[in-house]
């Protein structure tokens, strides 16, 4: 069982690129492709349930998604 887990792990130097087209920065984090799909106008490279982005992308996501967040924790 550790094994496993531990085979999922990424290696420590091993480096992964934002999943941007034409981004060569270094992803930091990873999100749904769905959402970073509807609010980014980039086109994504890869495939897989998740993306990973790199700080500047994920920087332009938090902005487009302010509002929607403050709505969903309002309740409304």
């Amino acid at each position: 069982m550790i094994s496993e887990y531990m085979a999922r792990e990424r290696k420590a130097d091993e480096v992964v690129t934002c999943e941007v087209a034409n981004c060569k920065n270094e992803s930091a984090r990873s999100l749904s492709r769905k959402k970073v799909d509807k609010v980014l106008s980039h086109s994504l490279t890869g495939s897989g349930s998740k993306v990973k982005i790199c700080k500047d992308h994920y920087k332009e996501f938090k902005k487009k998604t302010k509002k929607e967040k403050k709505l969903d924790s309002l309740g409304w």
